[in-house]
């Protein structure tokens, strides 16, 4: 989900109310004040950190001809394997040393089995349940680290708190712990990772379980009907909801459509000008008193994809997360959101048809109830990781209690990818040797 940091928030508000806006206002002045020598050594250090990559531009594939031709293809297949488990504990390993060794002797294999299942869960591991071990962790598999594809909206914070650190927060805040987080793909606009790792520091007292789903099923068990109507009509969101307009009202009407000509063209530049897809500003009303207000849409696209590396479809939509009547819905269940900041009463979304139709609630029903059927509950205990392909596997969070931490590392991919790519394309799967290690979860 897009989520627009406060400072790009100021920036549009600023642009709403006057042209002439001194954008160092919204800077916070540097101190005059003497800096001890330790808080130097700190900065400093944190400053060593190099600034990862930024997340590679998403690959949507090639034009699929015939979406229900190929649904019927797959249906006619076994069920492909999701998520099976590794753990430490079955496999005899029992000191960070030797899971450590076990990580990079299985390495290919390991990231064979996430492209081939979505995902692997690891359980039991010591080594994971730090930072410095769970980084020692993916740098054995030959992960690449790259920015949060949030990077260019959104600061998330990083699990210690450094600048450039390779592993942000996972939706801990307890002001979001009543918060149902819908099931995703990690993209921003252009930008998707191609893998990601998710570690438990500290499991939340009650509820906080990690929620997987895969996206080769959700587009085997949607009705050939949904599935041919959304792909030829593609989707489209709405990431972001700007309320500050309700004084237009209050104005003459003969200087009403000039105003609101003004405010979009000067919000629609500020936008745009921080993020690196095309933003399409709409006029609406919003709020229980219906306040004018900009709804900004992003550009329309497929709800699914051909996997960049095996090809298989599989479904790349956030319906789940972005649907305000989804998010609505569940609210009767787990309590409305908790907007305590402004930058999260403005990150609010929404989805439509590509050409900007409305879907009907029985349309999200059915999405919904089908993505509820796939949701697989991972609860996740201290070192825990679930390591998923980005493109496969979708990602989401239950309601908690109590204090949780967890952490994501993103991918822009690995060591191998390309050889796996080619293996994949020449059939020759047969080269990679079979893992023989999996445990069913």
């Amino acid at each position: 989900m897009v989520k627009f940091s406060v400072s790009a928030l100021a920036l549009v508000a600023a642009a709403a109310s006057t042209a002439n806006v001194n954008v160092n206002a919204f800077v916070a002045p540097h101190s005059q004040s003497s800096v001890s020598p330790a808080f130097t050594a700190t900065r400093l250090a944190d400053a060593a950190l190099a600034e990862p990559p930024l997340a590679p531009l998403t690959q949507w594939g090639d034009k699929i001809s015939d979406i229900r031709q190929l649904q019927a293809e797959i249906r006619s297949k076994p069920v492909a394997e999701f998520a099976p488990t590794v753990s430490a504990k079955e496999l005899g390993l029992a000191t960070k040393e030797e899971q450590l060794q076990y990580v990079k002797d299985n390495a290919m294999e390991l990231k064979t089995k996430m492209q081939e299942s979505s995902a692997v869960i690891f359980r039991d591991f010591e080594l994971m349940k730090t930072q410095e071990g769970f980084q020692e962790f993916y740098n054995a598999l030959g992960m690449k680290v790259c920015l949060d594809p949030l990077h260019s909206v959104s600061a998330r914070p990083t699990v210690d708190g450094k600048k450039n650190s390779p592993v942000y927060e996972a939706v801990n805040k307890e002001s979001r712990k009543n918060f149902f987080i819908g099931m995703h793909n990690e993209f921003v606009g252009t930008r998707a990772p191609r893998a990601a790792a998710f570690v438990c520091f500290k499991a939340a007292e009650e509820g906080g379980e990690f929620l997987i789903a895969d996206g080769r099923r959700m587009f085997r068990d949607l009705s050939p009907e949904l599935v041919e109507k959304l792909y030829n009509r593609q989707i489209r969101y709405s990431v972001m909801e700007l309320p500050f307009f309700g004084w237009v009202d209050n104005l003459p009407g003969m200087v009403q459509e000039p105003v609101m000509g003004a405010v979009k063209g000067l919000a629609s530049a500020a936008i745009n000008a921080k993020v690196d897809f095309s933003v399409d500003l709409r006029w609406g009303e919003g709020g229980y008193d219906n306040t004018k207000m900009l709804q900004a849409r992003a550009p329309s696209q497929p709800p699914i994809v051909l996997h960049p590396v095996t090809g298989d479809p599989t479904w790349f939509c956030n319906v789940h997360s972005h649907s305000a009547k989804l998010r609505k819905d569940r609210e009767s269940k787990y309590g409305a959101e908790r907007f305590e900041d402004g930058a999260s009463q403005i990150n609010k979304s929404d989805m439509f048809f590509g050409d900007d139709g409305d879907i009907t609630d029985q349309d999200l029903q059915e999405m919904d109830d089908v993505t509820m059927k796939n949701v697989q509950y991972v609860k996740m205990t201290e070192g825990d990781v679930v390591l998923l392909d980005n493109y496969k596997c979708m990602h989401g969070r239950n309601v908690f209690d109590g204090t949780r931490k967890h952490g994501v590392a993103w991918f822009e991919g690995w060591d191998g990818e390309e050889e796996m790519k080619q293996q994949m394309m020449n059939g020759k799967k047969e080269d990679v040797k079979a893992p023989f290690f999996m445990s069913e979860k």
